[in-house]
């Protein structure tokens, strides 16, 4: 099963991992306006990969 990155619980799809950091009413498209600043650089570490395989079957 497949645990949610938000609490600590299993993942119930609610989707609440994909919403924008700046405006709740948006799905996150990976702008990067929430990172974006005058640093030369940034990192992000990257700790899971989510492919969409082990959704519930509908």
């Amino acid at each position: 099963m497949k645990r949610c990155i938000l609490e600590d619980r299993i993942c119930t799809w609610c989707g609440d991992c994909e919403v924008c950091d700046l405006d709740k009413t948006k799905k996150c498209n990976n702008c990067g306006k929430c990172i974006d600043s005058d640093a030369e650089y940034r990192v992000i570490q990257v700790e899971d990969v989510l492919l969409g395989l082990d959704k519930p079957n509908t």
